[in-house]
């Protein structure tokens, strides 16, 4: 009996001696890194206006009906620009976790747009270690509005607009995220002989969280001068995005009422404040919102 609980105890110490061998020897060469990839930069695919960097997930259907309104200087007369209402429909869709696709109908100028989105880098860290997430987007416009002067020799390619456009974003840390957006936009048609038919512009966005369903989103896009009207102004918007399951609600504020590229960055009616030619201070303000719901069309293999 003696002799079988010292056996037992000897390999009791022999086996705490191997385990204590082996996390050395685990210490010494490196637990085996993982790939962190970042998420969540921002609410939706959209910051306000623009796209941000995140992509609808494969086989998901996103559900879009956006809204911009008046000027809020008319006052209570037409409720504070909400009796002037544009709106765009709009159906995106994620066929890859790298590409997506989405179409439109806008009421502003009934324009149709397409689009798609392709990611090319995604932030990471561990055994990957990528600083930025880079995507790529390709729009096209088409205005389906009746021309002005239908005796003129009005041709199909005038009604078109493209829009190519880089998505570089950080997120750099759980509340805050920035995107840089270098972008080019080509206008068959002009208005006027002065005004270019491709215009670059640089937008950056931004977005910081205020609770765990409540972010604020920063917008602006500035276009050099010399390429578009000096009537024109850079879109500035600033929005709240607010998730509650299923939906999530962006309401902001614009100095545009455009929701094509072309109309937003090329054709951005006024400032957030300017002078009229009385010399009065004026505000270009406008409320908007989007409202996002998301379907399960096809779900991932191994989860059907």
């Amino acid at each position: 009996m003696k002799r079988n609980l010292l056996l037992l105890l000897v390999m009791l110490l022999c086996g705490q001696g191997l385990v204590a061998q082996e996390e050395d020897l685990l210490s010494m060469l490196g637990e085996e890194k993982t790939t962190d990839f970042a998420t969540a930069s921002f609410k939706t695919n959209r910051i306000i206006n623009g796209h941000s960097i995140e992509n609808t997930a494969a086989g998901v259907l996103d559900f879009k009906i956006s809204h911009r309104f008046g000027p809020v200087r008319q006052g209570v007369y037409d409720m504070f620009g909400l009796d002037a209402a544009t709106i765009r429909i709009g159906f995106d869709y994620g066929i890859t976790d790298r590409l997506m696709i989405g179409i439109g109908r806008n009421g502003n100028e009934k324009i149709i747009d397409g689009f798609a989105k392709y990611r090319l880098l995604r932030q990471s860290s561990g055994k990957r270690n990528m600083p930025i997430s880079l995507s790529y987007l390709i729009d096209g416009q088409i205005k389906t509005l009746k021309f002005s002067d239908a005796e003129r020799d009005n041709k199909f390619t005038s009604r078109l607009y493209y829009t190519h456009q880089l998505l570089l974003a950080r997120k750099f840390s759980k509340g805050l995220s920035l995107q840089l957006m270098p972008t080019l936009v080509h206008r068959n048609l002009v208005p006027t002989r002065d005004e270019n038919n491709d215009v670059l512009a640089i937008g950056i966005g931004g977005r910081t969280k205020l609770t765990k369903r409540v972010s604020i989103n920063l917008e602006y896009y500035y276009v050099p001068e010399g390429q578009i009207s000096t009537d024109y102004a850079n879109s500035l918007s600033i929005g709240f995005d607010i998730e509650t399951g299923g939906h999530v609600f962006q309401l902001h504020f614009t100095n545009t009422n455009a929701m094509s590229y072309k109309g937003f960055i090329t054709e951005t009616p006024e400032d957030w404040f300017f002078k009229n030619d009385e010399g009065r201070v004026l505000s270009g303000i406008r409320f908007g919102f989007n409202v996002s719901r998301v379907f399960t069309v096809k779900k991932p293999k191994g989860l059907e």
